[in-house]
């Protein structure tokens, strides 16, 4: 028998056991973010804990009830505090105020106090529970060191040879930052009609830490979605099993899981790798932000669905409120996620309709809100744009054979990449629970099928719809969880070893594919070898153990299981490096001249620049360049506007179509080979311009550009001029006195120089020391003394000042 105090001091030994693996978490994130300054990771960290963690825990249990566990509710709650603080931005941003989320511990508060407090049921997490989710958390954490850091470059020579996407995502959230609604910031200023959400919270941290843009959007908030990724999956796992130990399950397979690939070319390619660890993943904000919102939508659905017994109408209505708070950030960040989300909600909506006999409510309350959800950002933050993507069945596996050469083995392919798209979902087969009384099982399976279905019917010039399968992916983790958290204490050892077993397989298949496939058309030999290795061993160590069907069925899941761990291990290896560009698509000196005009610029200030294609003097011109509008934090006028799908939809030509406005481009570009005055005041006063960026690398710059504008900058082969209006034609005129010794009108009432007592006068046109390019101040007469006028005053040869004039508007830390 054991006694009380044993049993007492071994539960603190637990706990503490427990609490001893929480520094995991802080210090994977300092080792990650180590080549930052560590004021940077600090100031984000404190960031997330006072704004976001803590208030939306608040918010979470409150709203929910909480799923059981302490920690999956601050994992959770973290997640459903970054929904709230999504759509308190803009709000803050209409009214100039973009520092609204610092007033989210406020509103926790007021909720905390407001709503009636009740005492919520909660078990204790077990200290391998945690320490098995945060052995992951540091898997994470050093893939990202080995490798997702290494993805984006962002400093030295191979900052300047990135893809079209990096520059891109820092255009937006640059935009984001300074500018409420969001216009195209690299071409025009039209109407941003794409989904935003994902670059609020970086525009947000960027206000209230002053962390860089740039650090924050490919380093810190990516890493920071990863980990919510790992964690939130292991605390839906929780919630869904009621089995702690589903938490270290789920981590490790968000960390090692992905499809089924054998095959030595798709290794490499991006599209493969499906997870969080992907290169996808890490160059779409968009995707990875709405991963992490999709987990407590999933938790708050199973709260719906299950019918909890005892559950008031007030409680009811608050978990609608919660998921109605997570429905629309979703439908603020990205296209693909909803979808998967709505076509599993109709399909349990249907099954729980049927079986009991009498409509569901709640399921058709959650599809009526996802549909207006959907409607709203439709009409209103996508303004109604045509979406490019269609209808046509099998173009995903036309294009990937394509890539091997031919087109004759597409079914083949379809076949095998559908099979291991598929794959995770075995795991159902090992769920316990009867799907009668769980309609999330339904849910799940239905969700994961729409993302296949989505990926193989739909079609896209970009290959957006594979964005379906990385939404799938969260599903087929949890049905694989669900499936290995219902086994037995003593069969987890048994699904162990198998799991190695599916490991040894796949990983024999790539070994051996690279040696004997020498054609384009063996590429499923690999996969072959594989699925006999597979089966062999399921034979082999099913006979040796002599086992029921349930320990035959835990054997074959595991090992197919297994088999879907090699894509983000063998990313690893093969995405060590980053995929740059054999040219520099960011001129030498560009970062510096656009962070130069950040520094002495508005925010409403806007670019003028010769430079559209990523490859400068390329013959064919691919118009995909925004890294002047990504690190000015500054409109242009015309940079590059290839993103039609993805962006500017109001482009009717195609990707690589003419700009719409060919008068404004050709009024653009004119000014770099031919200016004139009025050309420039034309940009100025018509399109707002008051910088002018010049690539030599394009074009050489016109001799008398620097006589009519101001040369503020130059590295490398960029110039930067500034444009200002023209000098008064008689700056200082001579003052004539009135019979009624009042001022003339529309003269200075004092001296030059002076500041003007009366508003709209013309010396209060422009800031005391302002001169412009060609005129200097004169030395005489005194600033006391009338202005004399029989003489002409005379001018230092003094050089042009520094000080400048810019645009009001929000200026970023």
């Amino acid at each position: 028998m054991i006694r009380p105090g044993k049993r007492l001091a071994a539960g603190r030994g637990k706990r503490t056991a427990a609490l001893m693996s929480l520094p995991v978490l802080p210090l994977a994130w300092f080792v990650a973010l180590q080549e930052h300054p560590p004021w940077m990771a600090a100031a984000y960290l404190a960031y997330l804990l006072i704004v976001i963690v803590v208030p939306g825990t608040m918010f979470w249990r409150r709203l929910t009830g909480g799923a059981g566990w302490r920690s999956a509710d601050v994992i959770l709650g973290t997640a459903f505090g970054l929904a709230v603080e999504a759509l308190l931005y803009p709000l803050g941003m209409l009214f100039e105020m973009p520092f609204a989320a610092l007033l989210m511990p406020a509103l926790a508060l007021g909720m905390l106090r407001g709503l009636p407090r009740r005492k919520l049921p909660e078990r204790p997490t077990p200290w391998w529970s945690m320490a098995g989710a945060m052995v992951a958390v540091g898997v994470a954490a050093a893939w990202f060191v080995r490798v997702g850091s290494q993805l984006v470059p962002l400093d030295g020579s191979d900052a300047l040879r990135p893809n079209s996407d990096t520059p891109h995502n820092l255009a937006l959230a640059g935009e984001v930052t300074h500018h409420f609604p969001p216009k195209i910031p690299y071409a025009d200023g039209g109407w941003l009609t794409s989904h935003w959400a994902a670059y609020e919270h970086i525009a947000s941290t960027h206000w209230i830490t002053s962390v860089p843009l740039d650090v924050l959007t490919h380093r810190m908030v990516p890493f920071a979605w990863i980990l919510l990724t790992v964690l939130g999956a292991a605390a839906v796992g929780m919630l869904l099993t009621g089995r702690a130990v589903a938490a270290p399950i789920a981590a490790g397979l968000v960390v090692a899981g992905g499809d089924l690939v054998a095959w030595p070319w798709a290794v490499s390619d991006r599209v493969f790798a499906d997870g969080p660890f992907s290169l996808g993943g890490l160059t779409s904000p968009s995707q990875a932000f709405s991963t992490v919102l999709l987990l407590p939508l999933i938790a708050v659905t199973a709260s719906l669905l299950r019918r909890r017994a005892g559950t008031t109408r007030a409680e009811l209505f608050r978990l609608f409120v919660a998921a109605g708070v997570l429905v629309a950030a979703l439908a603020l960040t990205k296209a693909t996620t909803l979808p998967v989300y709505a076509t599993g909600l109709a399909v349990a909506w249907i099954y729980l309709t049927v079986r009991r006999g009498r409509l569901n409510l709640r399921a058709l309350v959650l599809g009526v809100g996802v549909a207006a959800a959907y409607t709203l950002t439709f009409f209103v933050v996508l303004r109604g744009a045509a979406s490019s993507v269609r209808f046509d069945p099998g173009a995903t596996f036309e294009s990937l054979a394509d890539r091997m050469g031919g087109g004759s083995a597409v079914a083949v392919i379809a076949v095998v990449v559908v099979v291991g798209w598929a794959m995770p979902v075995v795991g159902a087969l090992l769920i316990r629970r009867r799907v009668a009384r769980d309609p999330m099982v339904v849910f799940l399976v239905a969700g994961f099928v729409a993302a296949v279905l989505g990926a193989s019917l739909l079609a896209d010039r970009g290959d957006t719809q594979l964005f379906f399968v990385r939404t799938g992916f969260v599903f087929g983790v949890l049905l694989a969880t669900w499936g290995l958290g219902s086994l037995e204490r003593r069969q987890y050892w048994v699904a162990g070893i198998a799991i190695a077993i599916g490991v040894a397989a796949i990983y024999w298949g790539r070994y051996r594919s690279p040696k004997s496939c020498t054609t384009a058309n063996c590429f499923g030999q690999g996969l072959a070898v594989a699925l006999v290795i597979a089966v062999l061993g399921i034979g082999v160590f099913g006979l040796v153990l002599r086992g029921s069907r349930r320990t035959w069925a835990v054997i074959a899941v595991a090992v197919l299981v297994g088999t879907t761990v090699s894509p983000t291990v063998a990313s690893v290896r093969r995405f060590a490096n980053p995929p740059l560009t054999s040219y520099e698509s960011i001129a030498p000196g560009g970062i510096e001249a656009a962070r130069f005009i950040r520094r002495n610029s508005g925010s409403n200030d806007r670019i003028a620049t010769n430079v559209h294609c990523h490859q400068p003097r390329a013959s064919h011109c691919q118009t995909g360049s925004y890294w002047i509008a990504g690190y000015a934090e500054r409109r242009v006028l015309v940079e590059g506007w290839a993103y039609r799908a993805r962006v500017d939809d109001s482009y009717p030509a195609g990707v690589q179509g003419p700009y719409w406005n060919q008068d404004e481009l050709r009024l653009n570009d004119e000014v770099f080979s031919n200016p004139s005055r009025q050309l420039i005041e034309t940009l100025r006063t018509t399109y707002g311009v008051q910088w002018l960026l010049l690539d030599e690398r394009v074009s050489a710059p016109p001799k008398n550009l620097d006589k009519l504008t101001e040369l503020r900058f130059q590295l490398g082969t960029i110039r930067v001029y500034q444009i200002y209006p023209p000098p008064p034609e008689n700056p200082f005129p001579t003052r004539t006195p009135s019979p009624t010794g009042t001022p003339t009108p529309g003269f200075p009432t004092q001296t030059p120089g002076s500041p003007s007592s009366t508003p709209g006068s013309p010396s209060t046109s422009f800031p005391t020391g302002t001169q412009f390019p060609g005129q200097t101040q004169p030395t005489q007469p005194s600033p006391t003394g009338p202005l004399p006028t029989s003489t002409t005053p005379t001018f230092p040869t003094t050089p042009v000042p520094t000080q400048i004039t810019t645009t009001p508007g929000l200026n970023s830390p």
